[in-house]
């Protein structure tokens, strides 16, 4: 089974909008200033990688900071794949539209798939 997907303009694939995608709040809308707080310290460590590229930094070093990065990255993928199974997917299987329920644990597959070959 494949979703239907769109692509912002830059390479980013989501899952194509329905009729009813306004309707449905994300999982992780009660954490998102929290997301929104770890995108902006993860934004703030690759300005800080480019300076120290910029600056000629040792090269370890900057390695260094890219593993950390790299780990700051999962971590919000992990909480985001967490939120969808414990909201989307979960509310779909209550529901009782099977269907729905294993589109979305699709999804979830899915996204394990690219996380594990990033």
């Amino acid at each position: 089974m494949t979703l239907d997907t769109t692509t912002d303009g830059i390479g980013t694939v989501s899952p194509a909008t329905g009729a009813d995608a306004g309707a449905h709040q994300h999982g992780y809308i009660s954490d998102k200033d929290r997301y929104l707080a770890r995108m902006k310290r993860i934004e703030g460590q690759a300005r800080g990688i480019a300076k120290m590229i910029d600056e000629e930094k040792y090269c370890i070093d900057i390695l260094t900071q890219v593993s950390a990065l790299t780990r700051a990255l999962q971590g919000v993928a992990t909480g985001l794949l967490d939120d969808h199974l414990k909201h989307c997917v979960l509310d779909a299987a209550k529901l009782g539209d099977d269907g729905a329920a294993i589109a979305k644990i699709q999804e979830a597959t899915d996204a394990i798939n690219r996380l594990v070959r990033s």
